[in-house]
C-alpha cells in the first residue's frame, strides 16, 4: 500500500510561483511512476505532468515551459514547481503513483487569482 500526502497549494497572484509536494510513505517509491493531475470544478481531472522511475518527464501542453515535475527517490518525494501561473491553472492538484495499480492523494487546492 503506498500513501501520498501532497503539500504547498494555496492562493496565488497570477505570474507567481508555487511549488507542490507530495509525500510517499512506501520505501519502494524509486520503482514508481509519478504524475501529478489536476481537476478543476466541472471539468474532468486532467494529466499535467509525469515522471518515469528512470527520470523521463513529459507535460500536458497547457503547462509545458512553466512547469517542472522532479522526484527526490532518497526522500519518497515528488514536486511540481509551477511558474507563470495564470488563472486557468486554478484546481485542485492531485498526486498519482502508479506500478501496475494506482493510488491517488487526497488533492491540494491550488487557487490564482488576483
Amino acid at each position: 500500500q503506498v500513501q501520498l500526502v501532497e503539500s504547498g497549494g494555496g492562493l496565488v497572484q497570477p505570474g507567481g510561483s508555487l511549488r507542490l509536494s507530495c509525500a510517499a510513505s512506501a520505501s519502494i517509491f524509486s520503482f514508481y511512476a509519478m504524475r501529478w493531475f489536476r481537476q478543476a470544478r466541472g471539468k474532468q481531472r486532467e494529466l499535467v505532468a509525469s515522471i518515469s522511475s528512470s527520470g523521463t518527464t513529459n507535460y500536458a501542453d497547457s503547462v509545458k515551459g512553466r512547469f517542472t515535475i522532479s522526484r527526490d527517490n532518497a526522500n519518497n518525494t515528488v514536486y511540481l514547481q509551477m511558474n507563470s501561473l495564470k488563472p486557468e491553472d486554478t484546481a485542485v492538484y492531485y498526486c498519482n503513483a502508479a506500478r501496475g495499480v494506482s493510488y491517488w492523494g487526497q488533492g491540494t487546492q491550488v487557487t490564482v487569482s488576483s
